[in-house]
């Protein structure tokens, strides 16, 4: 994304490193962080699907899940999220249920991204919407998935 904040490249670069957390233990390389009103990252967390064996175990989930342990709620009031890649059905339904104020991305996902792609979860009459900003380190973020399906497909060979 052009022109984009200084503050959403910032915490982009820490979400991408998340993503290079997954990588290396052979999971797909999707990063995220939650950072609060003050600035503070209350959540951080990647990809850990094969991991756990769970499908649930998206990158997003699992910093929800810390962000409101650390916040002492189950309202993310205030609370940023920073992903690497295009957020499916399941995380952006959990960002609604979870009141965040806004959802950054990196990449789209068109197979299963929800606030671009296939649909736009923020756009429907729910209870609560939150703002979306899309395309952040954009092609940084798209590099990280497409080298690890490359390298997964050499090893397949």
């Amino acid at each position: 994304m052009i022109g984009a904040p200084k503050d959403d490249i910032y915490f982009m670069q820490i979400a991408l490193a998340e993503a290079k957390k997954a990588a290396a233990k052979d999971e797909v390389p999707v990063g995220c962080i939650i950072v609060d009103k003050e600035q503070q990252i209350v959540g951080r967390a990647f990809n850990q699907v094969e991991t756990l064996s769970d499908a649930t175990a998206h990158a997003e989930m699992i910093a929800l899940t810390q962000a409101m342990a650390a916040k002492g709620t189950k309202w993310l009031n205030g609370c940023s999220v920073y992903v690497t890649i295009e957020p499916c059905l399941m995380c952006s339904g959990a960002f609604v249920l979870a009141r965040v104020d806004r959802v950054i991305y990196g990449a789209p996902e068109p197979k299963t991204g929800a606030l671009e792609s296939v649909m736009n979860i923020s756009q429907l009459p729910l209870n609560h919407t939150f703002a979306v900003t899309r395309r952040v380190l954009e092609a940084e973020c798209a590099f990280a998935i497409q080298e690890f399906f490359k390298r997964k497909r050499q090893t397949q060979n």
